[in-house]
């Protein structure tokens, strides 16, 4: 019975991306449905959410890649696992994944892993350390994008007795629910960032690192000015550079030489994503790499927010192109332009019915409580419950 099921969920951090809401909001699911929830991570600005009477929080150095730390891990995961009792073992890392297998190994529990990224594989080595994640009784690919990712890239570390599926990453549309949001902390966060009400207001959320994509954003802007003569906007890039300096450097550079530091602010942090999604008519996501599943695009849908984004890997699923937002070609800075003029050119009423359309399309297949039943159901099938 799930009420007797015990889970122990590892992550490198607990911070803000993916990977990390996905493993938290599993970890409170699974409380309450009267499992024992345990996750171990190394810490994190998310583990101050966590609600400690309901989910065990451990600290370990699972953030570590040394093969001394890969087997003081293994050995306290050993123990974690005895003490806990525990039935099942989730990892949701490269690094924590190998002393879970090994752990798991010795111990004989069920071990699962959830693939969240294509991960870099330029050599042979690289490829066989990535393979850990296929290992387990379960691999959970969180987009059809990942699930063929794996299949055409890692065929020969597939077993047949080893099960692989997808379970589509969700959100949580309480959260992230445009009826949800206070009219004064709109204003207090426009008054903050200093946005003005009378432009229109383009949101690029993401950290700040090349494959996001936010210099062909900038340049976007540029042509939109240049070609189109629409300078009636007020832009955002709202990441953390989370220690590339010299690429934010880059950015502020090109933002200068365009003469447009009136029209794009640069923004690190946003306490409340649900905000920033609020005070803007549209969104963007420029990456110009695949992105596994695409949360910003999800996250802007479920807030009525028409959505632009690159045509590639999960933003292809999560978005009903024409409906919900555009998809455009990813190293188009000019086809990225000319799709925010149109946004720009439609009337209200439009924006707002795809921004409809788009919580609609998010109710339906990107529910957290989805997600995290899918989850929930498979464990029990790999313990037989």
């Amino acid at each position: 019975m799930a009420s007797n099921l015990k889970v122990l969920q590892v992550i490198p951090k607990l911070g803000y991306g993916g990977a990390e809401t996905g493993c938290y909001d599993l970890a409170h699911y699974l409380a309450e449905k009267n499992c024992k929830s345990i996750i171990v991570t190394s810490g994190g600005p998310l583990l101050k959410f966590i609600r400690k009477e309901k989910v065990k929080v451990l600290k370990l150095p699972v953030h570590l890649k040394n093969p001394i730390a890969l087997l003081f891990n293994t050995i306290a995961l050993i123990l974690i696992q005895l003490i806990y009792r525990i039935d099942i073992v989730h990892a949701r890392s490269r690094a924590p994944a190998w002393s879970c297998y090994l752990a798991c190994f010795l111990t004989r529990r069920k071990f699962v892993t959830t693939f969240h990224g294509t991960y870099n594989f330029k050599n042979k080595f690289k490829k066989f350390y990535n393979s850990i994640m296929l290992k387990p009784n379960l691999t959970i690919a969180g987009s059809n994008f990942i699930f063929n990712h794996i299949n055409e890239n890692y065929e020969k570390y597939l077993n047949d007795k080893k099960k692989l599926l997808v379970i589509f990453r969700g959100i949580n549309l309480e959260y992230y629910n445009p009826k949800n949001i206070s009219e004064k902390k709109i204003k207090a966060l426009k008054s903050d960032w200093g946005i003005e009400d009378g432009k229109f207001k383009i949101l690029l959320p993401g950290r700040l690192t090349n494959w996001k994509g936010q210099t062909n954003f900038i340049e976007a802007l540029n042509i939109l000015i240049e070609d189109y003569k629409n300078d009636r906007f007020q832009a955002i890039i709202l990441g953390s550079d989370q220690g590339r300096n010299v690429y934010k450097k880059k950015l502020q550079s090109l933002i200068d030489r365009y003469n447009i530091n009136k029209k794009i602010k640069l923004i690190e942090h946003c306490k409340e994503m649900p905000l920033a999604y609020a005070i803007t008519d549209i969104v963007v996501s420029s990456s110009i790499e695949p992105e596994a599943f695409g949360r910003v695009a999800v996250e802007a849908q479920a807030m009525e927010k028409p959505i632009i984004a690159t045509k590639l890997g999960g933003s292809m699923e999560t978005i009903v192109n024409n409906k919900t937002g555009i998809l455009y070609k990813f190293d188009d800075p000019r086809e990225l332009a000319k799709n925010i003029n149109s946004f720009m050119e439609m009337d209200k009423w439009a924006l707002n019915i795809m921004g409809v359309e788009g919580r609609k399309n998010v109710v339906k297949k990107f529910d957290v409580e989805k997600m995290c039943h899918s989850t929930l159901n498979e464990y029990k099938k790999l313990l037989d419950l």
